[in-house]
């Protein structure tokens, strides 16, 4: 039987110039993520749509939550493997499209993970494990587009 888990945060819109949302152009796309006990995170739009260019945007966010499930899952899965890692960086990319009326979508995402690994590691089976991870993976698993892995590796 599955396990129900529960996920909250507060999100507080900041962006108020002192006459709210009154003309469009009148207030900021900012706010902050607040979760207990955690420090505050403070987001803004996409630059391209009025936002802090300095700040997180949602589309920022999804990607970097979903490269790091991704990479926890992994290392779980490598150590399970015998596969030691001994560094790991991301630089994902996710591409996005918008439609007539501005809505936007995520259409695909590749995960483009650097990974150190000890010298003699079985770098085939080092690579499968990243088809393995999408079956455990909570925001993989959660999201509707498909996401592609573009692993390169180095022996330490």
């Amino acid at each position: 039987m599955a396990k129900s888990h529960d996920y909250t945060a507060e999100i507080i819109w900041t962006g108020d110039r002192g006459e709210g949302t009154r003309r469009y152009r009148g207030y900021d796309r900012t706010w902050r993520i607040a979760t207990p006990g955690k420090p505050v995170v403070e987001c803004s739009n996409d630059p391209v749509l009025g936002g802090d260019p300095a700040k997180p945007n949602p589309e920022d966010l999804l990607l970097s939550s979903l490269a790091a499930c991704h990479m926890l899952w992994y290392l779980h899965l490598a150590c399970d493997a015998g596969i030691v890692v001994q560094a790991y960086e991301d630089n994902p990319l996710g591409i996005g499209e918008t439609g007539p009326r501005g809505e936007g979508r995520f259409v695909r995402a590749v995960l483009r993970p650097k990974i150190t690994v000890a010298r003699g590691a079985d770098l085939a089976k080092a690579d499968a494990l990243h088809h393995e991870v999408h079956h455990f993976c909570f925001i993989a698993r959660s999201v509707n587009f498909p996401i592609a892995y573009d692993a390169s590796y180095v022996e330490a």
